[in-house]
């Protein structure tokens, strides 16, 4: 976990991360991180935000000891999602974060930072099947409507899996670069560990645990922080 990068930002200022990035510090699903939620009392307030910023979730910090966050993607309000929370978590050095769905336990592990979650806290996904991984790069955006995690196995021994998610919700966010949620739908379908490649080259990492948890891991790096 990260314990420096807060250092010299204030509490009020946005952290803009990357979540589920590749070996090389590549990719990885773009995180506003909002550290102090008092700036944005109200649900509106936040939602207009989230809007603004343009990117597929922000999060708002409303107790950063207790982990207690709420997430916003430009359109609407989420009780679960995995990239955020991974990424909070992160950022502040939490064992534990606090969203809507549920108690969210945080561990590190050298370079990857990993959330436990049920997979019944993520929203609805269709996870539709491909022969290949060239036909998942082969795919056009779709229209708006179903929310669609594409995949295909890359190497179905090791767990391997090629993947593309596109949110179908018509608010600007047409392909969404790494899906923590729909990881863990995929995993709990599937019941084995996975190593997924989605995007232009995000990695995600799943393990099925006891009692229905799913843990769900990457990388996570500060890419700027935005002044407010």
């Amino acid at each position: 976990m990260n314990v420096t990068a807060t250092a010299t930002t204030s509490a009020t200022d946005i952290d803009v991360l990357r979540v589920f990035c590749s070996g090389d510090g590549r990719y990885g699903n773009a995180l506003g991180v909002v550290r102090d939620g008092r700036a944005y009392p109200d649900e509106a307030s936040r939602q207009a935000l989230a809007k603004e910023l343009g990117f597929s979730e922000t999060v708002f910090v409303d107790d950063p000891e207790r982990g207690i966050v709420d997430i916003y993607t430009p359109g609407v309000r989420l009780p679960f999602a995995g990239h955020p929370l991974v990424g909070a978590a992160w950022l502040l050095d939490l064992e534990v974060v606090r969203p809507p769905a549920g108690e969210v336990w945080v561990r590190g592990d050298g370079e990857f930072t990993w959330i436990e979650a049920r997979a019944e806290w993520a929203p609805p996904r269709t996870l539709r099947r491909y022969g290949s991984a060239a036909e998942v790069d082969a795919l056009d955006v779709p229209e708006p409507g179903e929310w669609i995690y594409a995949w295909a196995w890359e190497d179905e021994a090791a767990g391997r899996i090629r993947a593309r998610g596109f949110p179908g919700r018509g608010d600007g966010i047409d392909e969404d670069e790494a899906t923590g949620a729909a990881a863990l739908l995929l995993t709990d379908r599937l019941g084995r560990a996975l190593n997924i490649t989605q995007g232009r080259g995000s990695q995600i990492l799943t393990a099925p645990g006891p009692d229905g948890v799913i843990e769900l891991g990457g990388r996570v790096r500060l890419e700027r922080t935005l002044a407010r």
